[in-house]
């Protein structure tokens, strides 16, 4: 599908983008004429089948496009893998890079991690045989500028005292030294996460009652459904345990968006992004959920034990195709579903359902604070209304989560006239999202709009180049959004892919597509847009078309747009 809109002219400047999270798992420095068809290719090629996000060094690029980019990307991973070679000194290239390493490693807590591949650490820390060379020609070359040697030099003797991997003396298979090195990553990342999901509000009381209750490490085949409404945190369970545990199986998988998806007709690529995540890169191609059904079944998945999430299932053709039947997988793998719908699960006879009941008391205010007072106490003078609107949320955390949000830094009195507003609206969830909508100016509630009826998962980059084009400040638009809680980057989105995608709780897609809807009376030919290519096609058919109208969705041939 392809985004047809009328322009509009633009009212404000753009803005920097905010802080944000690490966008990659590693950056790789390397000196590409020792490794980089060999051992740092076949690294990368195995970080990269594992999920492990990792940035390698594009040489094509222009140099001052190449080095920004490059001291980007080191700013933005959280781990620098430095494989030292022979050769790595004599490039100044490396040591510029190295030195932004080390740089970030004492000023933003970069972990850094050196490969002596072919060199011993004493050889780095003392700079002798290649490494002597090397520093003799650069003195030459930069005599006018010999503090830049010396601050080379320091930064080898600091890479020199890190532990890491020291291989040049070790009589063992690359791949084997790969593989211990990708596992150390895999540790490490899976040690973050886990302090991540002790940090996940609700979590660690929903994990005491799901494991061991629910999953096992036997030798059953567990498939268990997380089934309530929408915002109670089904997708977060879902996901912090996929994040804790997926290094304990031999494959895993997250599948997000089951039900949109489907609804898109991708129900084919979901099932092809289950047998190249699990099986690390199949080639395995699939065009048709049937050919799809029989790939699955037999592709040796029944050897292997996995970790599937299938999230927010709402047919169970979904399940037929995507989890067929217990034998489909090995033994001790867990398949999790999480969906609205307990009816789905009971049709694919799925025995062992969780139902979240939402967060208790404890953590329903530790979230809301944490959100509207960016602390874990409320401010003097705040308590008793806050206590009320935690009582109104009544354990929702998408609902505690938008209304601190909307709330943090206002006054008493706003909050009091915030609260009658409430209580006025009877605790409608989509009514108690819309609050934050309401919020919004004018440009901000467009691209949220477009967001939810286009642009749910696609790249950040590409979207904001469609808005922009269409007269919209973007870049700050969509920060805003991320910053009331609108609206959530995901950086991981497809394995192996460097880019950000724009990810929005399904709730605000569907509040937002009611907007939409209630501002036209209920006829399609007044909506604002049409994000579904059957309402273009009934509005078209029955001449219904006004000058309402902003923005439809078309369908175009997959070359013809960079979306995908």
């Amino acid at each position: 599908m392809a985004l047809v809109k009328r322009k509009r002219e633009s009212s404000l400047s753009p803005s920097s983008s905010s802080t944000r999270q690490p966008k990659y798992h590693v950056f790789l420095s390397f000196r590409g004429e020792d490794t980089r068809t060999n051992f740092t290719d076949h690294l990368y090629v195995a970080l990269k089948q594992k999920g492990i996000i990792t940035f390698r060094d594009k040489e094509e690029l222009k140099k001052g496009e190449r080095i920004s980019e490059l001291f980007k990307a080191i700013e933005e991973s959280q781990f620098a893998i430095i494989i030292l070679s022979r050769n790595y000194a004599s490039s100044t290239w490396c040591l510029d890079e190295l030195a932004k390493i080390i740089k970030c490693k004492d000023e933003i807590g970069l972990e850094v991690l050196p490969v002596f591949y072919s060199v011993s650490p004493s050889i780095v820390r003392k700079q002798t045989e290649t490494f002597e060379q090397a520093f003799i020609d650069h003195q030459e070359r930069f005599e006018d500028n010999i503090e830049k040697v010396e601050t080379w030099r320091d930064t080898l003797k600091k890479v020199a005292d890190i532990k890491g991997w020291d291989l040049h003396l070790q009589n063992r298979h690359e791949s084997e030294i790969i593989q211990h090195i990708v596992k150390g990553i895999m540790e490490k990342l899976s040690s973050k996460s886990s302090s991540i999901n002790k940090n996940l509000i609700g979590i660690k009381s929903m994990f005491a009652e799901l494991i061991p209750s629910y999953l096992g490490f036997g030798n059953n085949i567990y498939m268990i459904g997380i089934c309530g409404m929408g915002g109670l945190g089904k997708t977060t369970l879902a996901s912090a345990i996929y994040y804790e545990y997926s290094d304990h199986f031999e494959g895993s998988s997250f599948i997000a968006n089951v039900r949109e998806r489907s609804e898109k007709g991708e129900l084919h690529k979901l099932q092809q992004q289950l047998l190249d995540e699990i099986l690390e890169g199949s080639n395995t191609k699939i065009y048709n959920v049937q050919v799809g059904d029989k790939k699955i079944n037999s592709s040796g998945l029944r050897h292997k034990k996995v970790l599937l999430v299938l999230d927010d299932v709402n047919h169970k053709d979904q399940l037929e195709k995507l989890a067929g039947e217990h034998d489909w997988f090995g033994l001790g793998s867990w398949i999790i579903i999480t969906t609205r719908d307990e009816h789905v699960l009971v049709q694919h006879g799925v025995l062992k359902i969780y139902k979240p009941n939402g967060l208790d008391d404890n953590d329903a205010s530790t979230l809301f604070y944490s959100k509207a007072f960016k602390k874990e106490q409320p401010e003097e003078g705040y308590m008793q209304l806050s206590l009320e609107v935690i009582e109104y949320a009544s354990g929702l955390s998408l609902a505690l989560v938008t209304l601190g949000s909307f709330l943090v830094g206002r006054t008493l009195e706003e909050w009091q006239s915030a609260l009658d507003s409430f209580k006025n609206i009877k605790g409608d969830i989509y009514n108690i999202l819309k609050i934050s909508y309401d919020g919004l100016e004018e440009m901000w509630k467009e691209i949220f709009l477009d967001i939810a009826c286009f642009f749910r998962e696609l790249k950040k980059n590409h979207v904001i180049q469609i808005l922009e084009n269409y007269g919209f400040n973007a870049i700050i638009g969509i920060n805003v959004l991320v910053e009331k809680y609108l609206l959530t980057m995901d950086d991981n989105k497809y394995l192996g892919d460097d880019n950000e995608y724009l990810a929005m709780h399904d709730l605000l897609v569907e509040m937002g597509q009611k907007i939409i809807r209630f501002e036209s009376g209920g006829k399609l030919g007044k909506q604002s847009r049409l994000w579904l290519i059957e309402y273009l096609h009934y509005v078209l058919e029955n001449d219904m078309a006004t000058e309402a109208i902003q923005a439809i969705v078309v369908q175009y041939a997959k070359n013809d747009f960079n979306l995908d």
